[in-house]
């Protein structure tokens, strides 16, 4: 799945530099994730880097991306260039 952001963001700016393929930036009113973009860190990390710096936890699954760990892991060489 891809993560999404809440309107419980208080565009603290912390999750944007720790997203390895860019997929986070500052939206209209709070900061958004690109799906196609998102990897849920995986090929990068063990766990989402936005999940681990968000203070006020507002970064859950979108429940209307579900991706498996073998779709995430395509989309990631993709975006590298792996693939």
């Amino acid at each position: 799945m891809s993560l999404i952001i809440t309107d419980e963001c208080i565009n603290c700016d912390v999750c944007e530099p720790e997203c390895p393929n860019e997929a986070i930036s500052q939206g209209e009113e709070i900061y958004v994730i690109e799906p196609s973009k998102c990897t849920e860190c995986v090929g990068h990390f063990d766990e989402p880097q936005c999940q681990q710096v968000c203070p006020v936890d507002c970064i859950p699954l979108d429940p209307n991306r579900k991706e498996t760990e073998e779709q995430l892991m395509e989309k990631y060489l993709t975006l590298t260039g792996q693939l």
